[in-house]
C-alpha cells in the first residue's frame, strides 16, 4: 500500500483535482461495485475503456469550443 501523502501544503487547484479523483472513485465503486484494483479485465479491455473515455473527452472539448466560438463571434 502506498504511503500516506500530506496534502495540506498543496495549492487549491491540486487539492481540488485530488478531491475530484476521490469522488469519482467512490461513484465508480457504487456504480460498478468494484474499483481499478479489479483483476477481471485484460489489457485490451483497459485500452478500450481508456479510448472510450478519451473520445468522450474530445467530444466535450469540441462542444465547448463550438459554444465559445459562437459566443465570441456574437460580441
Amino acid at each position: 500500500m502506498p504511503e500516506t501523502i500530506n496534502v495540506e501544503h498543496l495549492d487549491s487547484v491540486v487539492k481540488n483535482v485530488i478531491s475530484k479523483f476521490a469522488v469519482r472513485a467512490n461513484v465508480g465503486l457504487e456504480k460498478y461495485g468494484t474499483n481499478l484494483d479489479r483483476q477481471d479485465l485484460q489489457t485490451i479491455d483497459w485500452i478500450t475503456h481508456a479510448q472510450e473515455e478519451l473520445m468522450d473527452g474530445i467530444l466535450y472539448l469540441e462542444k465547448l469550443k463550438q459554444q465559445y466560438t459562437t459566443s465570441t463571434d456574437k460580441q
